[in-house]
């Protein structure tokens, strides 16, 4: 049932695409442009971020991401996922498999979180953008607020759901 509601729901959509360019409906072809504009992004950057979390998978030991990253590593682990998280391309597209493919190797929880929120705030292309606009002081105090927030909430929510026993599911390939 859900497999024929999504095809209901993607038919209707292009339908609906298709009828505004024919009418000419200027809402629903910005729409069809914005999605399209949008295709050709994810298309520059996942297939290329794909093969690196496939040759990740395959080159990067487990236990290399347990020392960093794992049980044992502590504070340490935050700030390696934080300098990890700064270097990624393709912002939360790619973070989310990145941190898939970490967890897999033996990564903490709270340490996956704090990667995953690193990279929406602290990509260092992001931030230099940043600071050519709004200054470096604005971006320093950004930085310097943002980072400890990441890794306080990051180590709370990390700790609750492994006090409650989470577990991620495991997707079969």
């Amino acid at each position: 049932m859900k497999d024929l509601t999504k095809r209901l729901l993607l038919a209707a959509y292009v339908i609906f695409i298709i009828a505004s360019v024919a009418l000419n409906f200027e809402p629903g072809k910005r729409l069809g442009e914005n999605f399209l504009s949008f295709l050709v992004d994810m298309m520059k950057v996942l297939p290329f971020a794909f093969i690196l979390i496939g040759l990740f998978e395959v080159w990067v030991k487990r236990e290399t991401v347990e020392k960093h990253l794992g049980k044992e590593s502590g504070f340490k682990g935050y700030i390696w996922a934080i300098l990890l998280a700064s270097t990624t391309v393709g912002g939360l597209y790619v973070a989310f498999p990145v941190a898939h493919a970490l967890y897999n190797k033996g990564a903490r929880l709270s340490v996956i979180f704090a990667y995953i929120s690193a990279s929406a705030v602290c990509r260092v292309p992001m931030t230099i953008f940043e600071a050519s606009f709004l200054g470096v002081k604005f971006s320093l105090v950004r930085l310097v607020v943002s980072i400890p927030l990441v890794i306080i909430s990051s180590a709370l929510l990390g700790a609750y759901l492994e006090k409650k026993g989470y577990k991620m599911q495991q997707i079969d390939t």
